[in-house]
């Protein structure tokens, strides 16, 4: 795209790209980033990519398009997570796309596949557009439909640790996902910021904890870097809810 410098990119922080170059910036840092995979493996991200992009088209994020945040999800396991699992990056691409679109997606099921309800429609269309384990690991990742008679709050961190104790992998797209939200809270405007810093804080010793697994996926150093973000993020969190002493 004009006026992008590629190989400025390539140095820049994920956030500091946004900032300066908003959605256009993400998505050729996406290019450049995905470029470190096989041809075969990078059109298939790059296809997840477009399919992220007209699911979420009209979406918002406070002040952004929603599309940048799964782009910085994506962008953060590659770069910062050293992974070189396609799978896991498209699901990183599309681990809101059953939570926030599970229609859109479900009009593409038949009609016995749609019986079933929209959510488990939905997970089948990726799961033929992409592969099953593409499908599970955004399964593993969607909000469960909350039972209105208890604390939302509480069923999403009870539904994380579950989710994530059974699927190594759904920890990297997570902890990735977190990060965003935690790290990238000051980046958020409104009462957004501390409605989000109330949900969030009470997980990241649970995620500093399944980050720090011998059977998750990821490197000592890469571990060692997440934990530091997920410490920014709690300092952070502390910080907005009037913690700090």
């Amino acid at each position: 795209m004009d006026g992008i410098e590629r190989g400025q990119l390539k140095v820049m922080p994920i956030h500091a790209v946004t900032e300066v170059y908003g959605e256009a910036g993400l998505r050729v840092l996406f290019d450049v980033e995905s470029e470190a995979f096989p041809d075969d493996e990078r059109a298939a991200m790059l296809r997840a990519e477009r399919v992220a992009s007209r699911l979420h088209a009209a979406d918002k994020r406070v002040r952004e398009p929603y599309v940048n945040h799964l782009l910085r999800v994506a962008i953060r396991i590659i770069r910062h997570y050293q992974v070189r699992d396609p799978e896991v990056v498209v699901a990183a691409l599309l681990h809101d796309a059953v939570e926030d679109h599970p229609g859109d997606l479900a009009d593409l099921a038949g009609a016995a596949e749609r019986a079933a309800g929209e959510r488990e429609a939905a997970l089948i269309v990726l799961s033929r557009a992409f592969t099953p384990r593409v499908a599970e690991l955004i399964a593993a990742v969607t909000n469960p439909h909350y039972d209105p008679a208890r604390d939302k709050q509480e069923q999403y961190r009870e539904h994380v640790v579950e989710s994530l104790e059974a699927n190594p992998w759904a920890r990297v797209v997570k902890l990735s996902d977190f990060t965003d939200n935690g790290v990238g809270i000051i980046h958020t405007t409104g009462p957004k910021v501390r409605k989000a810093s109330a949900k969030y804080a009470p997980l990241v010793p649970q995620l500093r904890e399944f980050a720090l697994r011998p059977d998750t996926p990821l490197s000592d150093e890469v571990k060692a870097h997440i934990v530091k973000q997920l410490d920014i993020a709690a300092d952070r969190f502390r910080a907005i809810l009037g913690q700090l002493g």
